[in-house]
Formats: structure tokens, sequence, C-alpha cells
């Protein structure tokens, strides 16, 4: 898919990737499977298909197609689109492929530990349950954002999931009094690049700071989506407040926004790192899939999506 990916899933109302047309098609024919995979993001223009330019969906089509000795690139589609130079460790994808592409898991996961670049990886392959949908399927997607501030001794070996602002100094329990102000079903319009049609109505199901060993800064963020640019966001206001520099009282405010807020810093991509998706049990998966394609609104006493 061409045009801006997205920190983790896509706005489910938008219409449906094309990568999931055969699917949706109704074809019986063809097999689901589901593929793990991981990848250090920093040479990659993100998840989607660019014209003239290396992605994760490009390299992984194409290696998964040799592997298989497809006549033509399988389509994939995964349960976050992630931007240029955002990380893996949990990326969930699936693919339908027929009959004729039998597959033994374990032997295609080494051909493909053999073919794959160095900072591409497929960790698991198995077949998937029926009504699983990577994308729609998903009840959460987890991301963490690693710091390194005045307080944290550079490591030169993290440098490339790591952002460093050795100029602040976070004050970690500050950041998650902030934090704690914009959990549940909100409007996080403020903390997104809007999309046309799009809504950017989101459960925030989970927003915590900690100090590792290390002394560097992992911001966990949890939710059941998550709109264009919105993590790298939120996370950039919650900095505004650890460092002192801006109050609770501001980032509560920017809630009521409708629009993207010139004044919350955009963190760089290098520091995120979609960790883990979340499903239900297979039986709700297909119910779980439907109800992802309907809008979000805001309802008169909002409630948290339970995870």
């Amino acid at each position: 898919m061409n045009g801006p990916p997205t920190d983790s899933a896509t706005d489910p109302t938008m219409p449906a990737d094309p990568t999931s047309a055969v699917a949706d098609a109704g074809d019986r024919d063809l097999i689901r499977w589901r593929l793990d995979v991981r990848y250090d993001g920093t040479d990659f223009s993100g998840w989607a298909t660019q014209r003239e330019r290396r992605t994760v969906q490009g390299d992984l089509e194409l290696w998964l197609g040799r592997a298989l000795s497809l006549p033509e690139a399988p389509r994939l589609v995964c349960a976050g689109r992630t931007d240029a130079g955002v990380h893996a460790r949990g990326q969930v994808v699936h693919v339908d492929l027929p009959p004729a592409a039998l597959i033994d898991p374990a032997a295609l996961l080494r051909r493909l530990r053999r073919a794959l670049p160095t900072d591409l990886a497929v960790t698991a392959i198995r077949r998937a349950p029926a009504g699983f949908d990577a994308r729609f399927g998903a009840i959460w997607r987890r991301y963490c954002y690693r710091i390194s501030d005045a307080n944290t001794v550079p490591d030169p070996l993290r440098r490339r999931d790591t952002t460093s602002i050795p100029h602040l100094l976070l004050d970690v329990e500050h950041l998650n009094d902030a934090a704690r102000t914009l959990l549940g079903l909100r409007d996080f319009g403020a903390f997104c690049k809007r999309r046309e049609g799009a809504t950017t109505v989101r459960t925030l199901l989970e927003l915590t700071g900690t100090r590792g060993p290390e002394e560097r800064i992992e911001i966990t963020v949890r939710a059941d989506a998550f709109c264009h640019s919105m993590v790298r966001c939120l996370v950039g206001g919650l900095v505004e407040v650890g460092s002192g520099r801006r109050t609770v009282d501001w980032l509560t405010d920017l809630t009521t926004a409708a629009v993207r807020h010139s004044e919350v810093p955009l963190l760089p991509a290098r520091g995120l790192t979609l960790e883990e998706v979340g499903y239900p049990p297979d039986d709700q998966l297909a119910q779980r899939s439907s109800a992802s394609r309907a809008r979000r609104i805001l309802s008169p006493t909002p409630t948290e999506e339970a995870p």
C-alpha cells in the first residue's frame, strides 16, 4: 500500500488494505497462515510497500515467494503498519496461499533464515485458526519507546533502538502522573496526523514509564489501535511534562483539541518498537474482526476496553 504508514494498526474504519482482498473475496480454496516477524526498522522505509523504496512488506513478500517457488509474490497483511525507522519484535502477519503451496512450517523457517537479510526475521509460522485476521482481529497493540536522558550512560550498542535526549533529565514519577490522565476512550486528534475520513478515537489501555537498571527509560504504550504518529506524539508530550518544561494540566488540556497540536513534539522513530499484538480466543476471532471494522465513536460514559 502506498502512502504514509502508521505507528500501529491503521484506522479500521478506513477501506481494507488491498492485500487482504483475496481473503475477503471468499476464496475457500486458500489457506491462511500466520507469521510472527521481527525487524530492525532503521534501513526500511516503513512496513508498507512503496515504489523504489525498501520496505519490510516488500522484502518479506519477495523472499517468501521465492522460498515457496510461487509464480508471483504473495500479499501480506500485518497487525500494524509501522513508520520508517520503527522496529518490531512482535509484528504479526497473515498470508493466504493456495493448497498447491503446501508448506512444512519448519522447513520454510529454515529457508527464510538463510535467505532473509540480517535486519529481518520470521520467528514462527503456523496455520491460522478460522476467522483469524492479523489486522482486524487484534484487540490491542503494545509498543515500547526507549529514551536515554541526562541521567543515562550512553550505550552505543542501543543507538538504533533508543532516542537520546542528553540535555534533559526526566522525572519518571511526574511523567507517570501525566500519563494516567490520558488513559481510556477519547479523541486523540491532538496527537495524530489526521487522515481524511478517519477517526482519531482510540482506547488507551496502558501508558507507563520506568527507569531500568541502566537508567534507560522505557515507556510502554498499549491501545486497541493507533492513528498516524500517535505513539511518538504521546511520548513527546510526556517528555515535555517529565522534563518540567510543561505541566500535567497542559497535557490534559490538549486532549480537547480535535487536530494535531503544534506544541506536542514528534519524537524520532528509532526509539519505537512494536513489542506485542494481542488477539482474543480463537472462537471470538471472527466476531472481533467484524467489530473492528465499525467506526469508533465517543460514548457519553467512556469505558476502557478490556485487553
